[in-house]
């Protein structure tokens, strides 16, 4: 019995032993992770003012640095507007079904490192990059307490149709305003230069714009409340057919998207159709196409039906409302056309 008591009470001050070794570890890894640059409890409240401003954003508020260096984005919009006005993010993540910007962006942005998907990121690799500023659209609020312990975080607020607003609201937290007018001013020059060729050569265009997925078994056609319908809007020469225009996936949402099977394969019909197909949805789109009611569209025996990349033409900014006209132009200047 005594040996067994001993036995005991040895266990029991070797778990002792291990929870205060735990408990120690922790405290210095949580010291480790506060003796980060950017934070403020090394300096006095004035030292670190003078070094970081205030910023309110969706989530609340945060001190950024005032010429952040180590910036993270964490979707790939956020990497988008911050390429265009001239920044250069060290890392970002990768987007979860659309194709990555990085075609368009390849010219204006060095190498970047991959953080895995968007809504889950390597947050290891995060800590270990030593970020000063992390910034994304739609920061869930969980993850967005996490990210705060590593580096000041920004929360974004998007929308598909006032994209324009969006890209000035990030202008205004790098104190780069005069920027986003610039950029959109060019923009607004170069959509009155489109808007010209394609009226001299065509008149006025209805065009359909679908996305097909990989791991989705869903086909869609995009309408008014999207980003890319928003694009097309604004040439003014150019809309989605009239029935495109009457449908809602749900009544009176302003979901940009409406799902179709081939049995209302004619809502489809149009002078010329663009097809966003995500990396690897070649079946779907060859499952869906495949159909004889396909056949039946005259848009398609015209052979007027062009596919483009879903990293752009689904969700994006000034980047790729530009490679969106780019896109027009590039297809629509065709002699065959119409």
């Amino acid at each position: 019995m005594g040996v067994s008591k001993a036995a005991m009470i040895r266990k029991v001050w070797w778990r002792r032993v291990q929870l205060f070794l735990v408990g120690a570890l922790v405290i210095v890894l949580l010291q480790s992770c506060h003796a980060l640059p950017w934070q403020p409890s090394q300096t006095s409240s004035k030292e670190a003012t003078s070094t970081c401003r205030n910023v309110r954003h969706a989530l609340g508020e945060s001190c950024i640095p005032q010429h952040p260096q180590r910036i993270i984005t964490m979707d790939q919009d956020s990497l988008e507007m911050l390429v265009a006005l001239g920044l250069n993010p060290i890392a970002t993540t990768t987007a979860n079904r659309v194709g990555n910007k990085l075609p368009i962006l390849q010219d204006k942005i060095s190498t970047i490192v991959d953080l895995g998907k968007e809504g889950q990121p390597n947050f290891e690799k995060i800590v270990q990059l030593k970020p000063d500023l992390i910034v994304g659209l739609f920061v869930n609020p969980q993850v967005y307490s996490l990210l705060s312990k590593v580096a000041p975080t920004i929360s974004v607020e998007y929308s598909h149709t006032d994209w324009k607003k969006t890209l000035h609201q990030v202008a205004e937290i790098f104190g780069q305003p005069s920027k986003a007018d610039e950029l959109l001013s060019a923009y607004q020059q170069r959509l009155e230069v489109v808007r010209s060729q394609l009226a001299q050569k065509f008149g006025t265009l209805k065009i359909t714009a679908m996305r097909f997925y990989t791991d989705a078994h869903l086909t869609q056609f995009l309408n008014q409340n999207s980003f890319t319908i928003s694009v097309l809007d604004e040439l003014k020469t150019i809309s989605i057919p009239e029935i495109q225009q009457q449908q809602r996936q749900v009544p009176n949402s302003d979901w940009g998207y409406v799902n179709i099977s081939v049995e209302c394969i004619d809502w489809l019909e149009a002078d010329a159709m663009f097809l966003a197909l995500d990396p690897g949805a070649e079946s779907s789109l060859e499952k869906f196409s495949s159909n004889p009611l396909w056949q039946t569209l005259n848009v398609v025996q015209r052979n007027q039906v062009y596919i483009v990349d879903s990293s752009y033409w689904i969700f994006g900014n000034i980047l790729s409302a530009n490679a969106i006209l780019d896109d027009l132009l590039k297809h629509l200047s065709d002699e065959n056309s119409k």
